[in-house]
């Protein structure tokens, strides 16, 4: 399995990421986890523009799934006509947002380059990937997910404030992809965002092997964050999440 991080950037694109896109790959499958704003165009320094064989978004927020709407373009009007539908496992509003953020009611709907699933939580089969969702701490319907694969396994918390379920969900993974929007500051919301020392400590219950920390904000010193982590208690690898950067689990 290999892990490829097209997009970590919080809440809008940065200058130097797009924002929250994840590719993972096994036996030639190609699965995204989110698609957010600015990621179409990174995907294609990695993969060919028609090769993404399945979707997961976590939920619906413009920095998550928002490229949807240009990956629709692509498969729905190529030079070689309607491609075939690709599974898009999200909450189950997804069509209906995502065709109203599409906004042309005079052309063809998502529904007919995207097949979507709705999610719940449980364990369910993506291509050769085992896939594990979870509800996490959110304003919105919003899902962490364990992707495995041969004995590995990656974890991603989406969005989340403090979370029993990203914990779990977590349990042993071999790398967590943990959101860090916050610096680690008084005063801040709950159940939103975690800081990088919540995000460590997340890693520290959840005994995985690294910790990239993901979803920086381009307004934030992505330094300080790691900074914060480094008190979270957490004895293991600890790193900046970059778009380009590739693990391969083996």
């Amino acid at each position: 399995m290999k892990l490829t991080i097209i997009g970590c950037s919080g809440s809008f694109p940065g200058p130097n990421s797009p924002s929250s896109c994840y590719l993972l790959e096994a036996e030639g499958f190609r699965m995204l986890l989110d698609f957010g704003n600015g990621a179409l165009g990174a995907l294609q320094r990695h993969i060919g523009l028609y090769d993404v064989d399945a979707i997961c978004l976590s939920h619906l927020h413009a920095d998550h799934c928002l490229d949807m709407c240009p990956y629709h373009v692509v498969r729905t009007y190529s030079p070689q006509g309607p491609l075939p539908r690709v599974p898009v496992y999200a909450p189950a509003d997804a069509p209906q947002r995502l065709s109203s953020a599409y906004a042309m009611p005079d052309e063809p709907r998502l529904e007919t380059a995207f097949d979507f699933i709705g999610l719940t939580p449980g364990v369910f089969e993506v291509g050769p990937f085992e896939v594990t969702a979870a509800l996490v701490n959110h304003p919105v319907e919003t899902y962490g997910f364990r992707v495995s694969y041969g004995g590995r396994s990656v974890a991603y918390s989406g969005d989340t404030g403090e979370s029993a379920e990203l914990v779990k969900l977590a349990a042993g993974a071999d790398v967590l992809l943990c959101e860090a929007s916050f610096l680690d500051k008084p005063g801040l919301p709950h159940d939103l965002h975690l800081n990088g020392r919540q995000a460590a400590e997340h890693a520290a219950r959840a005994d995985v092997g690294t910790l990239v920390l993901t979803h920086l904000v381009p307004w934030n010193d992505c330094g300080q964050i790691l900074e914060d982590a480094s008190r979270g208690g957490f004895g293991g690898r600890t790193e900046l999440a970059r778009s380009g950067v590739t693990y391969d689990l083996g």
